[in-house]
């Protein structure tokens, strides 16, 4: 017999990649299926941090580092959908 997968954990209303946000939630990334954001009804690949309830994502700003070395992240807002792959 086959185990039933268990059910993923929702996804939270904002949530980030970056590990030293207060806003990353790691037992998120260690689900087994991968996480799809749909901004203004297509996809996105590149996002780095994403708020549902307020309507925006933040993604990187082309190759533009900051003076840590992190990407320049530019914020974008508009209809935002988390969702599991």
């Amino acid at each position: 017999m086959t185990e039933p997968t268990p059910a993923p954990i929702p996804l939270p209303d904002r949530l980030a990649t970056d590990p030293r946000s207060p806003h990353h939630a790691p037992e998120v990334f260690a689900q087994q299926a991968g996480i799809g954001i749909r901004f203004n009804g297509k996809e996105r690949f590149d996002v780095e941090e994403y708020c549902v309830s307020e309507g925006w994502i933040k993604v990187p700003a082309g190759k533009t580092l900051d003076r840590r070395g992190r990407p320049l992240l530019l914020t974008l807002k508009g209809q935002v959908e988390a969702f599991y792959k």
